[in-house]
């Protein structure tokens, strides 16, 4: 009989954006990386799409796509985030679903997942159902077929949510083996009760009240459970053993050995697991020990013989069910287990009176705008996947009343994200952790803010303090953080956004940005009607007016400005809304008059009369910006710093050398001086244009002499830079020999002390080319062509410099 093996992962973040920007702002836990996204796709997501295989020298000796042989969901708000964020990750992606149909007659390996993961049997019937909508048609738009199979959020399951998935066209979803209720042959009259103890080697028809059916997958819990948590993927070869070892001889039907895991584990919680995946798949594959498929593949050559009912209410990482995402029931990440989570029952608590207090005013004010308010939310999606014009219009044509005017539209497409906020606020990972004050549980109650600020936008429903007084039932664990209303307070409403907000950002950002007429401002777009820039010394004065227009809900409105920046972070300024050209003139006339005077605090109290409580300053920056405009500020600061170290440097270099040679530790002056000095010249050298790798040697040398402590970590960091910009150079033009020999001479660089480095990137290029141009220039080689030969003798060496099995 047949033996197969399924590895399915399930890829997943949650959505990070800031609710009123559409982006995910600077989160400094992320560190080196802007955000989690940034660092997980780094650590996971990018090595599964290049992933190495080894030889038994640890030289690579090819690269695969693991996402081709394996079956996976990625949830849609990761994707949306990839497709701008890591576009060369997300198109492997999408390539591999293409290839796994190549190579699975016709059945990708990429699954659907319900939109932004929420707990399924614990929403209301309305939003399970526009979940799994939102979900299928983001899968068709980015993977250009219908999902045959549907991963829920956490494997969360109940007869409802399946009833949805079937009425949906789904036809298989994964669960944990402890999820299985009772089992039976079919035809076979009686159930067993199975509790986790039934055979995962087949698939399970699951019979439902209204008919319909839908397979399920009971994945391999022991093996699974290896993979995740019992270091099963420090060597590929135990992974392999491991699976090899679930298949059983008594068996009489073709076997499918199956696991399931967090798709981070082969990368982000197990640094090389990427690897440890694709030595597995490659050595079963060319072994011939089984046949690689996915679900779909095998549901369609081996239908289910066998039928399951599943256990309502449970899931794969709660013991209890349902409970980690609504009570203290003691499962927790672990980290801090004097912590309760006392919090998850009043959070969703207010997060569903909020929801259901809502339904009603929504439907109503809706009705007058949308035909269907329910199917319009169903089918927004197609527009949140793309805002472009033409999509807009052709929405409000299919679900409008007709003659819809510009104020009618934008109140549509309100009161349409204000149900999209709605249905992010329950994304699971707000439940999932310990700690009400976390990053995730913060973004979920940082959506519930934006659904508050539209509903009294739109609907002119004042809820927040009602929202506040059943959040405040939320307790910390924290002292500091006190409870879900001084979060809410504390974190939620500084980071609320408006129009003016926006104008203010921009104007202090047109300080030391030169912006176009017409500017993207996160999703606004600004576009200047007019602007004056006055200077006095290091002073500078801005005046101005722009219309600020969101792009999200079409709403704008045009604000007028004025900033003051005194010098280094000191900065003042204002916004209110555009009260027209006269008034406008006017606080243009008195504060430049004030600012020609050079009198500044007049300046500051004429923007208090004339924008009143609406003020700004370096603080009221958006993170990203204001970090930004922080490095611009220390810039100088640090350049004239610099400047004092280097005279010191270069006027007592002689003296520096004479004590290195005497053996005498140089003064702390002396040494800070000289390490400054020559840490900075060599990090300029290695982020250069051209790259002089003479001139870094000498520089190296020289530190070496003065005894200087080189700071590894950011030339390492430079090197790399400059490498990857150089391999990308290179890639544009592979036969070319001068960039080909410039490349051997970085990487050469690159593998001496101190540096050694990872150069992922770098081999991803080379891997390219040889596939690509290597095969010819090897025709042209033997035949005598001198050139060619010179291109694969240095093209050797670079793979070679690069860590690759080159052939002699």
């Amino acid at each position: 009989m047949p033996r197969y093996i399924c590895v399915h992962g399930h890829f997943y973040q949650p959505p990070r954006e800031n609710p009123w920007l559409e982006t995910i702002e600077l989160q400094d836990s992320a560190y080196p990386y802007h955000d989690w996204n940034e660092r997980i796709t780094a650590e996971c997501y990018a090595p599964n799409a290049f992933s190495r295989i080894l030889d038994g020298q640890d030289r690579i000796v090819r690269i695969v796509n693991n996402y081709a042989r394996i079956s996976f969901n990625c949830g849609p708000t990761l994707l949306a985030w990839m497709e701008k964020g890591a576009p060369e990750v997300y198109a492997a992606i999408l390539e591999a679903d293409r290839e796994s149909a190549r190579t699975f007659a016709g059945h990708g390996s990429a699954m659907a997942q319900p939109y932004n993961h929420m707990i399924l049997p614990l929403a209301n019937a309305r939003d399970r159902r526009t979940q799994v909508v939102w979900g299928l048609r983001d899968f068709r738009r980015r993977f250009g077929r219908d999902p045959e199979g549907m991963w829920l959020p956490e494997t969360a399951v109940d007869v409802p949510t399946l009833e949805t998935l079937a009425e949906a066209g789904v036809r298989f979803t994964v669960l944990a083996p402890s999820q299985a209720r009772a089992v039976r042959a079919k035809g076979a009259r009686e159930w067993r009760e199975a509790n986790g103890d039934l055979d995962p080697s087949r698939p399970y028809d699951c019979p439902l009240p209204s008919g319909r059916r839908i397979a399920i997958f009971f994945y391999d819990g022991p093996i699974s459970r290896a993979v995740a948590f019992e270091r099963l993927l420090q060597r590929g070869e135990n992974l392999v053993s491991r699976l090899m070892g679930a298949f059983h001889e008594g068996r009489d039907w073709p076997q499918i050995v199956h696991i399931a895991t967090d798709g981070e584990t082969y990368g982000h919680h197990h640094p090389h697991g990427d690897m440890a995946l694709a030595y597995a798949l490659d050595t079963v594959e060319s072994r011939g020990l089984a046949t690689l498929t996915n679900y779909a593949a095998y549901l369609a050559r081996h239908p289910p013989d066998h039928e399951a009912q599943v256990h309502e209410s449970s899931s794969w990482s709660c013991v209890h069910g349902l409970e980690r995402w609504r009570s203290n029931c003691g499962c927790n990440s672990g980290g801090h287990p004097e912590w309760h989570q006392e919090w998850r029952a009043p959070l969703r608590e207010a997060l569903d009176w909020l929801r259901d207090e809502l339904a009603e005013p929504f439907a109503r004010e809706a009705g007058r705008l949308l035909r269907d308010p329910w199917a319009a939310r169903d089918e927004y999606v197609e527009v949140i996947l793309d805002r472009a014009p033409e999509r807009q219009r052709g929405f409000l044509e299919r679900h409008g009343p007709g003659g819809l005017d510009e104020a009618g539209a934008v109140r549509a497409w309100k009161l349409l994200e204000l149900q999209r906020h709605l249905m992010l606020m329950y994304t699971s990972c707000g439940w999932f952790f310990d700690e009400l004050s976390g990053i995730e549980t913060v973004q979920v109650v940082q959506y519930a803010g934006r659904a508050l600020q539209l509903a009294e936008d739109v609907l002119d429903l004042r809820l927040e303090e009602a929202f506040l007084a059943r959040l405040g039932h939320a307790r910390s664990n924290l002292p500091e953080h006190g409870d879900g209303r001084r979060i809410f307070l504390k974190f939620v409403k500084p980071a609320a956004v408006d129009h003016s907000k926006v104008g203010g950002h921009y104007a202090i950002s047109s300080l030391f940005h030169r912006y176009e007429d017409r500017e993207i401002v996160y999703c606004y777009e600004v576009c200047r009607r007019e602007q004056r820039v006055q200077e006095a010394g290091s002073a500078r004065l801005l005046t101005g007016h722009a219309d600020v227009a969101s792009r999200v809900t079409g709403e704008a409105r045009r604000v007028t400005y004025g900033v003051l920046h005194w010098g280094d972070h000191n900065i003042s300024g204002g916004v209110r809304a555009f009260r027209g050209e006269e008034a406008y003139a006017a606080m243009e006339a008195e504060v430049g008059e004030a600012f020609g005077r050079a009198d500044f605090p007049e300046v500051v109290r004429l923007f208090d009369r004339h924008f009143g409580s609406a003020t700004y300053s370096l603080r009221s920056l958006f993170r990203d910006e204001q970090r930004s405009i922080l490095r611009h500020l220390l810039r100088a600061s640090l350049e004239e710093a610099e400047g004092v170290y280097r005279q010191i440097h270069e006027r007592r270099a002689p003296l520096m050398r004479f004590l290195t040679d005497l053996g005498i530790p140089l003064p702390r002056p002396f040494r800070a001086a000289a390490e400054l000095v020559i840490n900075a010249t060599l990090r300029a050298a290695l982020e250069g244009a051209e790259l002089d790798q003479r001139r870094v040697e000498e520089l190296m040398q020289r530190a070496e002499r003065e005894g200087v402590t080189l700071d590894v970590p950011a030339l390492s960091y430079a090197l790399r830079r400059s490498i990857e910009r150089l391999a990308r150079q290179y890639l544009r033009s592979p036969s070319n020999l001068g960039l080909l020999r410039k490349l051997v001479e970085a990487v050469r660089l690159a593998r001496a002390e101190p540096f050694d480095l990872d150069l992922w990137a770098a081999q991803n290029r080379y891997h390219e080319v040889s596939e690509r141009l290597r095969p010819a220039q090897e025709g042209r080689a033997r035949e005598g062509d001198d050139e060619a030969q010179a291109w694969l003798a240095a093209f050797q060496e670079l793979g070679q410099g690069l860590g690759f099995a080159v052939p002699e």
